[in-house]
């Protein structure tokens, strides 16, 4: 027979099972305030990381409709929607994506998003 466990591994084994993981901390944060866009952006980020893309797109959808200037979620939304062959969604989402980032000044994010469009084309 083996050592009994200790306290402390109770305590280990409790506290692993009460850690959390990323993307549940990003659930909470958007639970407690839905209009905190980059708790949204960040949530549909992990979703994606975990190969759940089907899911991070209304998260990037909803981002950009509580916050249309919120111009990263242009660029990774037409880029999920391409995967997916969405391919008129993902130039639409580039092509409003271009606008907010030419109404913002981000000369990078005017860049990107015009490549990412011809890359479509």
């Amino acid at each position: 027979m083996g050592q009994p466990l200790s306290p402390l591994c109770f305590s280990f084994f409790g506290l692993v099972k009460a850690m959390k993981t990323r993307r549940e901390i990003l659930e909470e944060f958007v639970a407690q305030d839905p209009n905190d866009s980059f708790s949204r952006y960040a949530l549909a980020l992990e979703l994606e990381k975990e190969s759940r893309s089907q899911e991070a797109v209304p998260q990037l959808r909803e981002v950009i409709t509580r916050d249309p200037d919120y111009v990263a979620a242009y660029y990774h939304l037409g880029r999920l929607l391409a995967q997916t062959g969405l391919v008129e969604d993902a130039r639409d989402a580039y092509r409003r994506g271009l606008d907010a980032a030419i109404a913002s000044g981000d000369r990078r994010a005017v860049s990107e998003m015009q490549e990412a469009l011809e890359m479509l084309e």
